[in-house]
């Protein structure tokens, strides 16, 4: 399956920078005669302070889905994601995000009797079979799947492009998210630091990284929705 494809999801994460993008706002083209101009959205301030800043877990979703026998969206998620995030508001483009995502730690749905519907399977349940199949995830071989983000550009004022290089089952290429900033609070309520929100979503072939299709589609999309939070100190501003 093009579960692997999931792995795109580290490059969500990558998302995040772009997201923060969102500084300057780009013009806003005059309306046509006769038309009231559109009502402009309000450019974001970022207030977040630059440094290092960390994915938080119990705050993250990381989904996949691709097409299943042409008729409906197979949809599943990785449990185990960990990405950190570079801020530099001064520079957005020289901000940074990578991420690592276990591939044993996939997670979907399958209500029904693995066992009787695989009798022949060596695996313990779907899950096991979609993680360490050498036909799918083939984690054991390649424990690791990760993205490293090599450019932002700012596309909106809350929204960006984030590409980075994807490294997946032996093979690096790269993938192009698409980032919406959702916001930032001054003090996390548990943490007491800085943490800035952000959504991602982006689509590539797994059969790039040389996955047989099979009955399902090639492209998978992957989405992304999740917390940073800092981990550096405050440098306060001379």
């Amino acid at each position: 399956m093009t579960f692997r494809t999931a792995a795109a999801s580290g490059l969500i994460l990558a998302a995040a920078v772009a997201t923060l993008a969102a500084c300057n706002r780009p013009g806003t083209p005059p309306a046509a005669e006769g038309q009231a101009p559109a009502q402009a959205e309000a450019p974001v301030t970022l207030k977040a302070p630059a440094g290092d800043y960390a994915l938080d877990p119990t705050h993250a979703t990381l989904q996949w889905s691709l097409l299943h026998n042409t008729i409906s969206h197979y949809t599943a998620r990785f449990d185990k994601v960990e990405a950190t995030l570079t801020l530099d508001p001064a520079d957005l483009s020289k901000s940074k995000v990578t991420a690592t995502i276990d591939p044993a730690s996939i997670s979907a749905s399958y209500p029904a009797d693995y066992k009787a519907s695989h009798p022949g399977s060596a695996y313990s349940g779907w899950n096991d079979d979609m993680a360490n199949n050498p036909t799918w995830l083939n984690a054991k071989a390649f424990p690791k799947i990760t993205f490293v983000s090599t450019a932002v550009q700012q596309t909106g004022p809350r929204t960006a492009k984030v590409t980075g290089d994807l490294t997946f089952l032996g093979q690096t290429h790269p993938v192009t998210l698409d980032a919406t900033f959702n916001g930032e609070i001054e003090r996390h309520p548990f943490a007491n630091v800085p943490a800035v929100g952000f959504a991602a979503e982006g689509r590539f072939k797994r059969s790039d990284f040389g996955m047989a299709v099979g009955p399902v589609g090639d492209e998978v999309t992957i989405r992304f929705d999740g917390e940073f939070i800092k981990t550096t100190p405050t440098v306060p501003a001379n």
